[in-house]
């Protein structure tokens, strides 16, 4: 806390997640009085239970993946199976590097950091460890957690959520996971990394339901070729214990066993509790409510990330605690283009997209008014060095931009950059192709996409 008790802040945000953190970096770097209070850890569900352990997980998992695999390329290794406390010390020693580096960039913005529990007193001040820290505006960024259903109660052990599964202490010998969404997807595709028999069950249609459907399309099949079973398009009914472990059962009556059952349909926001809605904050299913500029309809509070009904991405979160510290320092903002926001998952093979799916695309701008193509990583060298396949797919506007760009194969996360480019730009696919792309890269597959879409492919059929 500040030395004086009457100290009153230009900023005081509640939660030091993505957005949280964010904003204040961002606030104190334009001259505002920031203070920043968090229960738990800096850095929030992104770096300690979300984000990067996932992907710690799915890289150890990539590794045991290669070491049994490696006689193809030429290389003989030996699969002697997964040290999951070896692979929790490497996880954890990540986390740490980034926890520290995080807690150094505070202390050098002279953010005033508290380390508590908050409660929105008023709308200009939060309770926290008894004292009132007052400030001009508030911001809110309590951030998520695990949802769960009706009558389905997470116990920690054989009915686990994502906080449980990135601290489990085996690998299940079989698994059912609850959602084919970003979470379950990425779950599965660890756990059969490590050597567990996993089952996914999703109620809608396909797997990572919310991309293209050739995305989906393309992971399923990709999950079929790995031994990763799924169910699609049945809801679930009812878990229950088995002697050994846990049995689901579908509303049409199927059921299926395993030793664990991950819940991983999706997160709901935290905000019960907390003194938002005795203050007037406009809430929906406990979502905070805004406006495009993250405003609340109290002119003194702010809310942005997990806690808003927008994308539950930690860089949407960095964006829109970014654009609440800037507004209140008296730059002009611009509002997020959520459809230009990159989107990954992180499972083998990645599935990565920025702009609007072909359905959504037709729904906007009309069928007749639609295009699209798709470039196999089969044509693309480097892909076949790696042995990963999927495809580019572009959707365009006729005659106009390319407004939607959709890639599913090994890396391909680390392709969305200029994705993201080409979409937010409005880019022309002659101007892409254009651009000269370095080979043999797997960019070169975006760069190909683009020239067979300006009507000259150059590695694959007209």
């Amino acid at each position: 806390m500040a030395n004086d008790a009457s100290t009153v802040f230009d900023l005081v945000i509640l939660g030091g997640g993505s957005g949280g953190y964010a904003a204040a970096l961002r606030g104190a770097q334009l001259g505002l009085d920031v203070a920043l209070i968090e229960k738990n850890k800096l850095g929030g569900t992104c770096l300690h239970n979300g984000c990067i352990p996932t992907k710690a997980l799915l890289h150890a998992g990539e590794v045991a993946d290669q070491s049994r695999e490696s006689e193809q390329f030429g290389v003989k290794t030996s699969f002697e199976g997964v040290d999951m406390a070896g692979v929790h010390k490497y996880k954890d020693e990540v986390i740490a590097g980034l926890y520290k580096g995080l807690q150094g960039l505070v202390a050098s913005r002279k953010i005033t950091y508290i380390e508590g529990e908050g409660r929105l007193s008023s709308p200009t001040s939060v309770d926290v460890n008894g004292q009132r820290v007052q400030g001009r505006h508030v911001l809110l960024a309590t951030g998520s957690v695990p949802k769960t259903l009706p009558g389905l109660e997470i116990d920690g052990n054989r009915i686990i959520s994502s906080d449980h599964a990135l601290t489990l202490d085996r690998v299940p010998k079989s698994a059912i996971v609850l959602g084919g969404g970003v979470i379950g997807v990425e779950f599965a595709s660890a756990w059969k990394s490590f050597g567990s028999e996993v089952t996914v069950v999703e109620g809608l249609k396909h797997l990572v339901p919310v991309e293209d459907e050739n995305s989906s399309k393309l992971l399923e099949r990709a999950f079929r070729k790995r031994g990763i079973k799924f169910n699609l398009g049945t809801f679930f009914q009812k878990a229950e214990y088995t002697q050994d472990g846990v049995k689901v059962t579908l509303a049409d009556g199927k059921e299926f066993e395993a030793e664990v059952l991950l819940v991983a349909i999706g997160r709901g926001p935290v905000s019960q509790g907390l003194g938002y809605e005795e203050n007037g904050v406009a809430t929906d299913r406990g979502f905070v409510l805004v406006d495009e500029y993250m405003r609340t309809n109290v002119p003194t509070i702010s809310a942005v990330g997990d806690l808003v009904p927008t994308l539950q991405l930690a860089h949407v979160g960095f964006a829109e605690g970014i654009l609440v510290a800037e507004r209140l320092a008296g730059l002009k903002t611009v509002p997020v283009d959520y459809d230009g926001v990159p989107r990954v998952t992180y499972c083998h093979p990645e599935v990565a997209s920025v702009g609007l799916t072909e359905a959504k695309a037709k729904e906007v701008y009309g069928a007749d008014k639609v295009v699209s193509i798709k470039f196999p990583l089969g044509g693309n060298g480097k892909s076949r060095i790696l042995k990963t396949a999927g495809e580019i797919k572009l959707v365009q506007v006729k005659d106009g931009a390319v407004v939607g760009v959709h890639m599913v194969g090994d890396r391909m996360g680390e392709q969305v950059g200029e994705a993201q480019l080409i979409y937010n730009w409005e880019a022309l696919p002659a101007e892409v192709a254009q651009l000269i792309h370095a080979h043999p890269t797997q960019n070169e597959a975006l760069g190909e996409a683009h020239l067979a879409l300006a009507g000259k492919p150059l590695h694959m059929h007209d």
